[in-house]
């Protein structure tokens, strides 16, 4: 299946460079910034290949970087800007950097607009984040191989399955309310929790007080992907 299928299945882990070689120099945009915080989170977590250069909320925070351009730039289809797709993609493609672009409503319109601006892929921001670095591995001619475990001092085993479900739900951008009604269960039962959860974290000195820190949380964990 070519790098440009969005629906493209994938299993495994990611991989980690052979000692000497370079890694891959990412840059992301996106203007929603807990999603930009918590894709950031997880590369850096999972995807020991690439090298998170860059990260920006604006299309000119980007190009004006010291950063810019990277060997690959993860850019946003729906920016709040007044710049279109294909003048972004041409521009990094320009500099020198291949580009994939993620984007929340997948038509074929925008798809034929991004890929013939000459995007690499054009992928659903829906896709899990294993996918999506499968096909920026395939995009930059990176293999992938079996990296050692990481000691992250993940959540305890003593979480309850009600816990972890709340918290895959909240860190995948529902609230509290919405939480509690995708689990058939009171606000006041998903608001517990959400805080057992914080609370877990912290007892083993992984802080999870503010949304954003939980979500990195999740991503170092595995409940993003």
């Amino acid at each position: 299946m070519t790098s440009t299928d969005p629906t493209r299945t994938t299993e495994g882990v990611p991989p980690l460079p052979q000692p000497g070689t370079r890694r891959v120099r990412l840059a992301i945009l996106d203007d929603h910034e807990v999603l930009l915080d918590s894709l950031s989170s997880w590369i850096a977590v999972n995807a020991f290949d690439f090298d998170l250069a860059l990260t920006a909320h604006t299309w000119l925070e980007m190009v004006h970087s010291e950063n810019f351009p990277t060997d690959l730039v993860f850019l946003d289809f729906q920016l709040k800007e007044p710049v279109s797709i294909e003048a972004r993609v041409r521009t990094c493609r320009a500099a020198g950097a291949k580009v994939i672009v993620l984007s929340s409503v997948d038509s074929r319109e925008s798809r034929d607009r991004a890929l013939a601006a000459g995007a690499a892929a054009f992928l659903s921001k829906s896709l899990p984040m294993r996918e999506v670095m499968d096909v920026a591995r395939e995009v930059m001619g990176v293999s992938r191989e079996t990296p050692p475990q990481r000691d992250w001092r993940p959540l305890p085993t003593g979480a309850s399955a009600g816990e972890e479900e709340a918290l895959r739900l909240y860190v995948s951008g529902y609230s509290t309310n919405e939480v509690a009604a995708q689990m058939n269960v009171q606000y006041e039962t998903a608001k517990t929790y959400l805080r057992r959860v914080r609370e877990k974290y912290s007892k083993v000195g992984r802080p999870a007080s503010k949304k954003s820190d939980l979500i990195r949380r999740a991503a170092e964990d595995g409940f993003l992907a």
